[in-house]
């Protein structure tokens, strides 16, 4: 059966079904959406739960606790974590991915309402659900800033008008403030004045309750008019509240004034940001999972001239990073790679068949099969990302494999006399099933991506569905398009022999004596390939094992946590201080600094960030250079624990650190994991190749411990509801009031005058309502410092502490992690177990998995050439090839010096449909020969010396198209590289060692079917 006998006679049809696919794929490719990497939604929820004033304990334990204990019953829920620090708990719920993310809100939601009865009283709302995504970083950071205004007006300008307006731009699913400063009237009480006065905390509490109102009234109903009723008792400002009324005795009036510093101020003042050496808003734009990152910019860029135009006077507003310039910057690049890489293969057909007619024929399966594989992504709703484009710049090497070995076939029946339509018919038909082996044993490689589960087959199936799609398009433009234009317009010219071939026929001679004497000593060989089998299981175990290489995208994190304890004011000044050291390196464009909790940290009032723009990549060495410089430059930095990192790709898991590896911690024993951190935290700083080694145990945050004296305070009439409301009203900056505007809501917020909260005897200065009038704390409490923990960390409802680690330039993750491994079992106590987190983890259960995948894509390819031969043993013989291809690809990574990471694992799995072509090639003719009666070593070098200008041609045509890769250059070439290297370590080694290993083991395979008395002489033949 001729497949692609229709196509020849029916010209018309071939050529309007290739122009639909094209003209489609072209419109295809202009509506494409562009992302740096395909879409990985995470089912993640976060529950906040806020209680002002409650210590860490009291969260951990009332808040935090019975929630996760409600949690743990939702089905399909994979990890849960949280983290109580000072009056808020954090619980992450990270779910499957085959969970749909709106029905686990909806479970965690209806969980919280059955949790509420065991939640404490005083909570002021139920805690708060919302869906997140953690692969989803800020794609934005743009700075507000102004010199001459208030923090809290232009805070109110952003919220009010440039949050809405970004918020508002399709694709954008939240704009984050980090340094938010909102207006509140605060209001600083004075002890003494207030006991002079007889005025208790709790008084005036219920004062400026009582005075700042927004109630409804009613309506007035007449015969004729109704009329609303509208009485003005809210309290606008600082200068409205000094005025208001605290107590009336005997006649006088004392104004609040007069027992307090009113102030317009802002609601959180224990968090800043700063753009350089001035204070600043940092908004963060967050993408929707789905959304075009660089159609999010582009509106952007069209919105900001107008919002900018409308800041408050002297205000000025600045992008700091976009990441679609990046991606922009990534995708500009692999697609230069992909029209490199097409040019290099059409200069090798070129090469091998000196015509135009051919080569443009040949060539013609480049753009034809890429351009529909366009089409076939837009349908299947893909991206136009750098896997997707990976995908297609490794194919540009194969794509002409099927359309050389069809053209060269024909080409080879019209130099026999042929005509050209004749020998379309004729060689078409005859290597009509060879194309067919190739094109259906190479696609099926990338069968097992779509298999994969977790995060790995989330992310790499748009590229094993991209690569296959254009193998499958690739053989169908061979079997169709390329037999219809070799009849129509392929004219073999009979002109001298141009040097290069002259000089390929005697290279094709000489491999022809080389292989008959190969075949006549076989066992050399057979040597050869076994010790090459060994060697690659040698570098297997030798080489360092990585997983998804840090692209450099211009932008370093940059996570700083402070001694516990430490005053807002010193950790605002250390801050500024080594964001100006930082600023001053000749790498660095310009650097936003946040500090304090809720600035944009991880939560501690002890933390900060820094978020550091790099100049051009022309301009400045590569990223993890300025990593090592930033890190030296901070060193003088006493007491302070510096981590720079590059924002990962992909945020695997829902653990937040300040590095980019995590090792967790756990125990149902509190006392032995506190025990154990300090431990394994000094062996891992101590381990060569660790950097940047923190945890999030915290246990030295000082405290003031208040004991109530039971007995003295129930004779003096006081509670302890009444003591511990009252400490929260002095030192807990307590919301005892609302302002309603027109458009937001402001807080009113109580506490002591600062000059008062300075030490253990600000406690004396706070007096209590009891029996006869007011008692001071100090005669129903007795107070003492101590330490306690800053956080309380659960990790699935146990206790745990996360270790945070970078690793140094030149240490792997695989050695990382068998270090860390070696020093759990030496360090921790049997009461305490460790587990990677995040990348880690996801490395872990990946080294397990990705081996078990070229396993399996192995066994499919020989169950398909099985099929398609009918055969059991010819799919051995072709498949001999694998070992040396792995051989080829290890040690060209280990002589480059690069990891076996992920990508380059893709890469060798590729190998394993790349090089069997060259055994389908031969064996295929081989199998002919022998049904016309040759035997078997005749059969092999009649198809190797036949066959050996589209093996040479297709081998060199793959080299070619993965050299650009191999080389790397430009934004995004971290990943491709790798993968590269080995690719192209694969094909040279194996395009060698296969000229005569497969022919080897053909005769082998061979011999031992014939029977017993018909291979004795072919043996003896062979030697």
């Amino acid at each position: 059966m001729n497949i692609s006998a229709l196509f020849i006679r029916r010209r018309v049809l071939t050529i309007v079904l290739t122009l639909g696919l094209v003209v489609y794929g072209i419109f295809a490719f202009l509506r494409l959406p562009v992302a740096l990497l395909p879409s990985v939604d995470f089912p993640t929820v976060v529950v906040a739960a806020s209680l002002p004033g409650a210590s860490p304990q009291t969260m951990a334990s009332s808040v935090a606790t019975p929630l996760e204990k409600q949690f743990s019953a939702i089905p399909g829920l994979a990890s849960m974590s949280s983290t109580s620090s000072q009056g808020s708990s954090r619980i992450i719920l990270q779910f499957d991915l085959s969970q749909n993310i709106d029905v686990a809100t909806q479970n965690v939601q209806n969980a919280v309402t059955q949790a509420a009865h065991l939640l404490p009283p005083g909570l002021p709302s139920l805690p708060l659900v919302r869906q997140i995504n953690p692969s989803a970083a800020p794609i934005e950071f743009i700075a507000l800033s102004a010199p001459q205004m208030p923090i809290y007006r232009l805070n109110q300008y952003a919220v009010d008008r440039v949050v809405p307006a970004l918020s508002g731009i399709p694709g954008v699913a939240q704009v984050q403030v980090f340094g938010e400063q909102n207006y509140a009237v605060r209001i600083h009480a004075i002890p003494f004045s207030m006991a002079a006065r007889g005025i208790s905390l709790q008084t005036l509490s219920q004062a400026i309750g009582s005075h700042n109102v927004n109630l409804p009234q009613g309506t007035l109903l007449g015969e004729a008019r109704n009329y609303a009723v509208n009485v003005h008792g809210q309290l606008d400002d600082a200068e409205a509240f000094r005025e208001m009324p605290v107590l009336q005795s005997q006649g006088t009036v004392i104004p609040l004034a007069d027992v307090a510093t009113v102030q317009d101020g802002v609601d959180n003042d224990q968090i800043a940001s700063w753009l350089g050496p001035q204070r600043a808003l940092i908004l963060a734009v967050v993408r929707q999972p789905d959304a075009d990152t660089v159609a999010i910019s582009t509106a952007i860029q069209k919105r900001l001239p107008d919002l900018a135009a409308s800041l408050p006077g002297g205000a000025q507003m600045k992008v700091i990073y976009d990441k679609a310039d990046y991606i922009r910057s990534a995708v500009q690049e692999t697609e230069f790679t992909l029209l490199l890489a097409s040019i290099l293969v059409a200069a090798v057909l070129w090469l091998f068949l000196r015509r135009g007619s051919p080569t443009l024929i040949g060539a013609l399966a480049i753009p034809t099969s890429i351009l529909g594989t366009f089409a076939v992504m837009s349908v299947l709703g893909y991206t136009l990302n750098t896997l997707t484009l990976l995908a297609l710049t490794l194919a540009v090497g194969f794509v002409v494999d099927d359309a050389v070995v069809m053209l060269e076939n024909i080409s080879r029946h019209e130099e026999m006399g042929e005509d050209p339509e004749t020998a379309a018919f004729r060689g078409s038909e005859e290597i009509g099933f060879t194309v067919v082996s190739m094109t259906l044993s190479l696609a099926v490689v990338f069968l097992p991506f779509l298999l994969m589960g977790g995060i790995i087959g989330r992310l790499f199936r748009e590229f094993g569905v991209t690569i296959a799609v254009v193998i499958l398009l690739s053989g169908l433009v061979s079997l169709t398009l390329t037999p219809m234009l070799c009849a129509r317009y392929l004219q073999v010219k009979h002109d001298a022999a141009s040097a290069f071939e002259r000089w390929f026929l005697r290279l094709r001679d000489r491999y022809g004596q080389s292989l008959r004497w190969t075949l006549a000593h076989r066992g050399w060989v057979y040597g050869v390939a076994g010790l090459s089998f060994a060697a690659m299981i040698g570098l297997f175990l030798i080489l360092p094992k990585g997983f998804i290489p840090s692209d450099d995208s211009g932008m370093i994190m940059g996570n700083l946590q402070y001694p516990e304890g430490i005053s807002f004011a010193e950790l605002s000044r250390q801050q500024q201080a080594i964001a100006a050291v930082v600023e001053k390196n000749p790498a660095v464009m310009s650097v936003l600094s946040s500090a304090g909790q809720g600035a944009g940290a991880f939560g501690s009032a002890n933390t900060g960030r820094l978020i550091i723009r790099l100049k051009p990549l022309g301009q400045r060495p590569a990223g993890t250079m300025v990593i090592q410089q930033l890190r030296r430059s901070v060193e003088r930095f006493r007491g302070v624990q510096v981590s720079f990192m590059m924002p990962p790709a992909i945020q695997m898991g829902p653990i937040s650190s300040q590095s980019s590896y995590q090792y967790v911690l756990q125990s149902e024993n509190q006392g032995s994991l506190d025990a154990a951190v300090p431990k394994f935290v000094e062996a891992l700083r101590a381990a060569p190749g660790f950097q940047s080694v923190t945890s999030d145990l915290q246990l030295a945050d000082p405290q003031i411990d208040v004991k109530i004296l039971q007995k003295r305070a129930q004779a003096l009439g006081v509670t302890p509801q009444v003591i511990e409301q009252a400490l929260n009203f002095a030192f807990g900056g307590t919301q005892v009031g609302t302002i309603y505007a027109a458009t937001n809501q402001y807080s009113v917020i109580l506490d002591l005058a600062r000059r008062f909260q300075q030490n253990l005897s600000a406690l004396d200065n706070i007096f209590l309502p009891g029996n006869g009038g007011l008692v001071p704390l100090s005669s129903v409490t007795q107070a003492s410092y101590g330490v306690g923990p800053l956080s309380i960390s659960h990790y699935n409802g146990i206790p745990s502490v996360t270790v945070s680690y970078n690793l140094a330039p030149g240490m792997a993750l695989g050695s990382a992690s068998t270090t860390i491994q070696k020093l759990a079992s030496e360090i921790l106590p049997a009461d305490v177990q460790g587990t990677a987190g995040g990348t880690a983890a996801a490395f872990q259960q990946s080294s397990g998995g990705l081996p078990l995948l070229l396993l399996a894509t192995v066994a499919l390819i020989y169950a398909i050439l099985a099929i398609l031969y009918e055969d059991f043993v010819h799919p051995l013989t072709i498949l001999t090839a694998l070992p040396l291809a792995g051989f080829g690809a290890l040690l060209a990574l280990w002589i480059f010096g690069k990891e076996l990471d992920l990508f380059s694992f893709v890469g060798i799995i590729m190998l394993v449909g790349l090089v069997k072509k060259n055994g389908i090639i031969m064996v295929d003719f081989a199998v002919h020969r022998r049904r016309a009666g040759a035997d078997p070593v005749t059969a092999m070098v009649d198809a190797c010396l036949t066959r050996f200008r589209p093996i040479m041609m297709t081998n060199l045509a793959a080299v070619l198209g993965i050299l650009p890769i191999a080389i790397g250059f430009g934004a995004g070439a971290e990943s491709r590289v790798p993968l590269g290297v080995a690719v192209a370590g694969g094909i040279v080694v194996s395009q060698f060692l296969t000229l005569y290993v497969t022919p080897a083991f053909y005769v082998l395979f061979e011999n031992l079917r014939r029977p017993r008395r018909a291979a004795r002489p072919a043996l003896a033949e062979g030697g």
